[in-house]
């Protein structure tokens, strides 16, 4: 087995590895906006980070393209499921599901991108992409706790890990063609939009109360760095590594969230849970090693996806 250690590959291991602790690390932070409106909240933090992430790209002097009719139809999966579906299905089904068992729903996704992600283009799941998922998973269900369902407790789990993997892979091809810091621009834009329209539309003037000091720090922080900062980087390692290889950094969310936790005095640190981190750990590892290439008779590994650079704020 052969590690890929270029610098282009390293780099973004690193910042989809970051994309996926700031999302981790940062459902302390959307707590304190239980008592906002949610889609006027996800409005406006979108804004923030479709500001952010244009300002980006006009400094460092890159070209903002339009999206085609074909991106269009990517970023609204990216933005219908991914961003709003995903964060309304969460705060939803937290009320027939204890967190635990969400997050063990969620640590099936990497499987499913191992395998979705090379059939979409025709192609085999890599053994060492689909190994790692497995393992990821279960380290996952073992720091999580499993946790419990009632009611639609189990299909809103299932939903909500059906939208983050429709997050990165409707993001495959829109990041190919337009780049990672413009297709999250771009999803971000139209999450805002849609926000605000569906907010205002259900709620009318009461979808916009003004936030308190902790609401607009929480906004703000969920805009800048759970949004253009984390949908940037991850979306830079799903161009480089290709989103099946990606998919197990999804495991890193969860052991941020506990790290979070810890750091909070919300939960002790277990053995149990710590070595469920560890087995993310490996899984990640195994998941992002490539075969030792040259062999007869070796199946080549997956090309890396082109530029999808930078987009999973996360």
């Amino acid at each position: 087995m052969q590690r890929e250690t270029t610098p282009r590959a390293g780099r973004a291991i690193g910042l989809a590895s970051v994309a996926s602790v700031l999302v981790g690390a940062a459902v302390p932070v959307t707590g304190l906006l239980d008592g906002y409106p949610v889609l006027s909240a996800q409005a406006v933090r979108y804004a923030i980070g479709a500001v952010l992430l244009l300002g980006w790209l006009l400094v460092t002097g890159r070209r903002v393209p339009v999206p085609s009719a074909r991106d269009l139809v990517g970023l609204g999966v990216m933005v219908g499921f991914g961003m709003l579906g995903f964060n309304a299905l969460i705060l939803v089904g937290q009320r027939y599901a204890t967190p635990g068992f969400i997050a063990a729903m969620l640590g099936a996704s990497p499987l499913v991108l191992a395998v979705a992600a090379p059939a979409l283009r025709g192609r085999r799941p890599a053994p060492f992409a689909v190994a790692g998922a497995v393992v990821v998973g279960f380290g996952v269900v073992v720091l999580s706790g499993g946790g419990s369902w009632h009611g639609p407790g189990l299909v809103l789990a299932v939903l909500v890990m059906a939208c983050e993997v429709a997050f990165t892979l409707g993001g495959v091809g829109v990041v190919a063609r337009l780049g990672a810091l413009a297709a999250s621009m771009w999803s971000c834009v139209l999450a805002a939009v849609g926000g605000a329209v569906l907010a205002t539309f259900l709620d009318g003037t009461g979808a916009w109360p003004t936030p308190s000091g902790t609401e607009l720090a929480a906004i703000v922080v969920l805009g800048s760095l759970v949004t253009a900062v984390a949908f940037g980087f991850w979306y830079t390692g799903v161009s480089v590594l290709g989103a099946d290889r990606v998919g197990v950094l999804v495991g890193l969310m969860p052991v941020a969230g506990l790290v979070a936790a810890v750091v909070l005095g919300r939960q002790p640190l277990t053995l149990v849970a710590a070595g469920g981190a560890a087995l993310v750990a490996a899984g990640c590892a195994l998941g992002l090693a490539r075969p030792r290439q040259g062999a007869r008779g070796t199946g080549q590994p997956p090309r890396a996806m082109r530029s999808t650079s930078s987009a999973s704020s996360s």
